[in-house]
């Protein structure tokens, strides 16, 4: 997987992971990718969060990424845990410039057109729409995607197993982001993979 655009279309949900344990980490990969769901981001909103993601990177199919990745040292102890992608709430240059130096696939956060064209500018053309719901949801992203005819989109928060096809109706969106797929706490193997099933069979 060398580019963003291969992430984002390897599966239609992209599971939005917050762990704490790190002995939790391979038990949710295995489990995410035997149901279908291959792209995994972990969150860095944990202390374990690093250590998480070298664990996920043992398991055969993951493909391990970033997220909430703030600053370009946050980048660096990403790309040194070994993510494949890098996921960003936001779109800021030190960072986007950063992740482009590093050649690493990197998907950050737009809520306006002013964001899109920023992003443009860096020589970025897929973004995640954050926070999706809170933003306005479909009918925002159809408004704010019009003017942008080759740029794509991965919405993200406040997305549901309900909704998500929803979004991925929409034709400016690759992927969703998800974090319904592994609920806080001991994980559900059995449960985590059914709802990946339920996941990546969504229609495109």
């Amino acid at each position: 997987m060398n580019s963003i655009e291969a992430i984002m279309r390897a599966a239609p949900v992209i599971p939005v992971l917050v762990i704490d344990e790190v002995a939790h980490a391979r038990p949710i990969a295995e489990a995410l990718v035997k149901g279908g769901l291959p792209v995994l981001e972990v969150t860095l909103r944990t202390a374990s969060a690093l250590d998480v993601i070298r664990e996920m990177k043992q398991v055969e199919g993951a493909i391990v990424g970033a997220g909430t990745v703030l600053n370009p040292h946050a980048l660096e102890d990403a790309l040194e845990a070994g993510s494949e992608f890098i996921v960003s709430p936001g779109l800021t240059e030190p960072l986007a410039k950063a992740a482009v130096a590093a050649g690493v696939p990197f998907l950050p956060g737009i809520a306006t057109s002013s964001d899109i064209m920023r992003g443009l500018d860096l020589g970025l053309d897929r973004f995640k729409f954050f926070p999706a719901e809170a933003n306005g949801g479909i009918p925002a992203l159809k408004a704010i995607a019009a003017p942008f005819g080759a740029v794509r989109f991965c919405p993200t928060g406040g997305i549901t197993a309900a909704t998500a096809g929803d979004w991925l109706a929409l034709d400016p969106v690759l992927c969703c982001g998800g974090s319904w797929l592994v609920p806080k706490g001991t994980p559900d193997v059995a449960a985590i993979e059914a709802a990946a099933r339920s996941a990546a069979a969504l229609g495109r």
